[in-house]
């Protein structure tokens, strides 16, 4: 996953991007790396009847993988500002601890961080109140998910139950017949010699009748409903924990970036040589724990996107094991693969309110 994406990045300059085509980039990132494809699961909507609710999981799932290329725009862009940082650092190694700062030594180490300051946090671009609603869409989506599959499990249930009931009395019934008929065959001189027969008969229709019942009794499209739904619904649990996580990443490494400006801000304000030797002091000391901290971010991310997948292929591959017919090798292959993303058609019951106004925002341009 992270080599897919090193790739794609590799292919664009993001200091020339525009704040459109940065995120445009992004968005298509998310597209690249999700599977199955949107445009393979269009198609296959439009071929078959699939429930609404697992439409709409589709739909959370493809938007939770553009918040996720979103995030790994906001990484990449804070990375690119943090050069300047360890610009200042090794500006500053250049002077011995035992040694004032001279005011041509001071220019451009403050202008430096002036230029650091002013920068907006990529970390904005989902705020924590964000995230929270994030969260409580994918939580309504998961009751919706757990209350059809809790009702589809009572009704499968239902109908085993009938079923066996009916199965049983089949048995009975045929048990019934036989045992009268061998009685009738025995009462009569006729009947002797062609008990054997009547009794192959009915031990042949006993057979045919528990041969259809166990198919009767075989898996339904009611079950794998169920198992879709219930497969779907783990999808999504997967998905608010992981939200959950990277929201908690994502607030404390915002507030490592306001702090460090707001320090960078104040050292240019004093303008001293003393204060910015203790303030290039701190960020040596905090520099290398921000970046482990964000690169534990992009690793939450990458998981993300691996757990995504791995959901919406399950699901898929339960509704193709109800639809024979849609489980050819091409189809098979077309579903699984790499093919160009267009998105959902379908106006299906998630709320995409407050996860899509997030997705398309403006969130600044790309510098370093």
């Amino acid at each position: 996953m992270s080599s897919k994406v090193q790739g794609q990045l590799r292919i664009t300059s993001f200091d020339k991007l525009s704040p459109s085509s940065s995120r445009s980039l992004y968005m298509h990132l998310s597209e690249y790396l999700i599977e199955p494809r949107q445009d393979a699961l269009a198609d296959m909507i439009e071929s078959i009847n699939i429930h609404h609710l697992l439409i709409s999981y589709f739909e959370a799932s493809f938007e939770a993988s553009n918040v996720c290329g979103l995030l790994l725009r906001s990484i990449h862009q804070t990375r690119a500002n943090y050069k300047i940082i360890k610009r200042v650092i090794k500006q500053t190694k250049r002077v011995h601890d035992h040694t004032e700062f001279t005011d041509d030594q001071c220019r451009p180490i403050f202008g430096e961080l002036a230029k650091f300051a002013l920068l907006n946090n990529p970390l904005s671009a989902i705020t924590p109140v964000q995230f929270h609603d994030i969260h409580d869409g994918y939580k309504a989506l998961l009751r919706q998910l757990t209350s059809k599959q809790k009702k589809i499990r009572r009704k499968a249930k239902f109908r085993r139950l009938c079923k066996k009931v009916a199965a049983f009395s089949l048995v009975m019934s045929c048990g019934a017949l036989t045992i009268a008929l061998l009685v009738c065959a025995i009462h009569s001189v006729v009947g002797i010699v062609a008990a054997p027969g009547l009794v192959a008969c009915s031990l042949g229709l006993f057979k045919k009748r528990i041969k259809m019942t166990r198919r009767w009794l075989g898996t339904s499209l009611l079950e794998r409903l169920g198992a879709q739904l219930d497969f779907a619904a783990k999808g999504v649990y997967i998905l608010i924990n992981d939200f959950d996580t990277m929201g908690r990443l994502v607030g404390r490494l915002h507030d490592e970036v306001e702090h460090s400006k707001a320090i960078a801000s104040m050292c240019v304000r004093n303008g001293k040589g003393k204060v910015l030797k203790e303030v290039v002091k701190e960020f040596h000391v905090h520099e290398a724990c921000f970046m482990e901290q964000l690169e534990e971010l992009e690793d939450h991310v990458y998981l993300c996107f691996l757990t995504i997948n791995r959901s919406r292929r399950l699901v898929i591959q339960e509704i193709m094991a109800g639809w024979p017919r849609l489980s050819t090798e091409g189809r098979g292959r077309h579903m699984l693969g790499n093919d160009e993303g267009r998105g959902i058609r379908s106006n299906a019951g998630f709320d995409r309110g407050p996860i899509f106004k997030y997705v398309i925002s403006d969130l600044g341009q790309v510098t370093s």
